[in-house]
């Protein structure tokens, strides 16, 4: 089962945005008021902004829209494209706010292009199906509210989405996996395993329970260890420092409105919302020479930026989290060889979780972004040439780079198909230059560095989430917070001998619990495997007599048995080794 980017196929991008056209004429015979916005294609599927007058739609109206898509499919008209000229459009639409405003977009003499199915015409760019017969494997997913254009001071419309597929099969096979996300959802996991919690007295900035910081405690090391491999120097910075340092950064200027302020003795301060300057006072706080390059700058840095309230969500969109920043300082033929070994890191760390992944090159901004353009031109073919250096293949993601530099996007995909942008190599002489770095080189001479920026995870908090859904929770051993249950089949006869169990595994390093609650034994086994510990291992009688443990996997049916020594070596190997496992509940 895998979930689908409907943004990233373009088939699939006619096939929706057609059905959009469908669904808006369903709702117009339904509701002959209505007025329409737009109906794009997102990554979920398509979805139409409408304005139904005083009316205000309810769950049972969309099973009664569908009923007349229905319909229309099965009539299969035609889908025409013609185009008519912007005076024209203005008069047929006259009595439309929402079409008028679309129209005076164009400039004067313009043809504007239309798309009629039957009794119904809509302005649009397309491209469509040929008919509408090609859009009945559809269904609707949900309605909400939206401001017109996103701006709160504008009307609320009301806003439906969904989802159409070639066939039904097709359909069937998506929304069983959205079925399947449903239950690895983080926020639900997070609740039922105890890893996290959200209060409203914090919003947007999540508090980690016990078996969470045990989880997020292992990321950390397995990051840490990684980075000292790769000669990285770890370091920490303060959490707020003065305006002086963010109007040096740039970052006063392009990015206060998501700052959190304060007066400090009288002085304006930022609680920072992204670690680079700390890294830069760092580089400058001794002298350097060619020699000391790359020098290579970690740290596990908690920022602090402001998002509206609506878009909060879980771990996945939060105010504050902890970014794995790292900060290299190199010279400009140093380039290739550290994107490489930056790669070659991020290669290392991503496939310990089972995650592949895809590249992105993001250009200048149109707007806002900082330095020359010929100095932007010369970042982003540096970037791409080391890019291919490395032998990665990458895509081209025009006019999404940061403020400062062009950048190398990792997007990572989980075992449900969904895409996350996690990783990043972010090219900088923008910053280098205003915070005044230099070196010696062999000539003696000062030179300015090349700075990269570069994350792993990203936001430990929002990777974490990732996880909990790549793997509905049943993590692996060496990440689980509770690795191992021992179930005593009787509590009291079983006991003496469940405890030894549990403490040769303690003494092997492995994390285990022991319940020994005066339940039934069914019950004790299928509560472990609803917390989906990795293995609950049932000790009785013969057990005992042996000196063997009967181990079940998480996700399994199926159990063996195992003198206990030959079972602690085998949990040790599979911590050791970082071993995948898949789950099949």
């Amino acid at each position: 089962m895998k979930l689908v980017d409907f943004t990233e196929d373009e088939h699939l991008k006619t096939l929706n945005h057609s059905c959009a056209h469908v669904m808006a004429q369903a709702v117009k015979h339904l509701y002959p008021q209505a007025k329409f916005w737009v109906g794009p294609v997102v990554q979920e599927g398509f979805y139409y902004d409408i304005d139904l007058g005083d009316y205000s739609l309810k769950d049972d109206d969309l099973p009664k829209i569908e009923k007349e898509m229905k319909k229309i499919c099965k009539d299969g008209k035609r889908i025409v494209r013609h185009e008519i000229s912007k005076e024209e459009a203005l008069e047929q639409f006259k009595d439309d706010p929402y079409k008028l405003d679309l129209i005076n977009r164009f400039p004067d003499g313009t043809q504007i292009s239309m798309y009629t199915q039957g009794d119904y015409t809509d302005l649009c760019r397309g491209p469509h199906v040929e008919t509408v017969k090609q859009c009945r494997n559809f269904k609707l997913m949900k309605h909400s509210g939206a401001y017109w254009k996103g701006d709160k001071n504008n009307k609320m419309l009301q806003r439906i989405y969904g989802v159409c597929f070639d066939t039904k099969e097709d359909l069937a096979e998506y929304l069983e996996a959205l079925e399947e996300a449903k239950k690895r959802d983080h926020k639900k996991l997070g609740r039922e395993m105890g890893l996290f919690t959200i209060t409203e007295y914090a919003a947007g900035m999540p508090i980690f329970l016990p078996n969470g910081m045990i989880l997020r405690n292992i990321l950390e090391q397995y990051w840490l260890q990684e980075h000292t491999k790769a000669g990285y120097n770890m370091i920490k910075t303060p959490i707020i420092m003065s305006r002086e340092l963010w109007e040096t950064s740039g970052h006063w200027e392009h990015y206060k409105e998501n700052m959190y302020t304060t007066k400090v003795d009288g002085r304006d301060y930022a609680i920072k919302p992204m670690n680079c300057p700390g890294a830069l006072l760092v580089y400058n706080s001794s002298l350097h020479s060619y020699k000391d390059l790359p020098y290579r700058l970690a740290e596990m840095g908690q920022v602090h930026r402001h998002e509206a309230s609506g878009a909060l969500n879980g771990l996945f969109r939060v105010r504050t989290f902890t970014q794995d920043d790292a900060h290299i300082f190199i010279t400009e033929d140093q380039l290739a060889d550290e994107v490489k070994r930056i790669i070659s890191l991020i290669d290392r760390m991503y496939s310990v979780f089972g995650l592949s992944y895809k590249i992105e090159l993001s250009t200048r901004p149109e707007k806002g972004y900082m330095g020359e353009i010929e100095m932007w031109d010369q970042s982003e073919k540096a970037l791409a040439d080391a890019c291919k250096a490395a032998g990665k293949d990458f895509d081209i993601n025009p006019g999404d780079g940061a403020f400062y530099g062009p950048k190398l996007d990792f997007h990572i995909q989980d075992s449900l198909g969904r895409v996350w942008q996690c990783g990043t190599i972010q090219l900088d002489i923008n910053l280098p230059a205003r915070f005044g770095c230099t070196y010696v080189d062999k000539d003696g001479q000062k030179k300015m560095p090349l700075m990269l920026h570069r994350v792993v995870y990203g936001s430990i908090e929002r990777f974490i989430g990732i996880l909990i859904e790549h793997f509905g929770g049943h993590f692996p051993l060496w990440l689980a917070p509770h690795q191992i249950v021992v179930i005593p089949v009787h509590q009291e006869k079983h006991l003496a001998y469940a405890q030894k169990v549990k403490e040769t595994l303690e003494a092997s390093g492995l994390r285990v619990d022991l319940d020994d609650r005066n339940e039934k034994l069914g019950y004790r086994v299928r509560e472990a495997q609803m917390q989906k510990v990795p293995y609950q291992i049932v000790v009785g009688d013969g057990e005992e007599e042996n000196g063997t443990v009967t181990i079940r996997r998480s996700g399994s049916r199926q159990s063996e048995t195992l003198k206990l020594d030959d079972a602690a070596r085998r949990f040790v190997n599979e911590v050791d080794t970082k071993a995948l496992f898949e789950i099949n509940e």
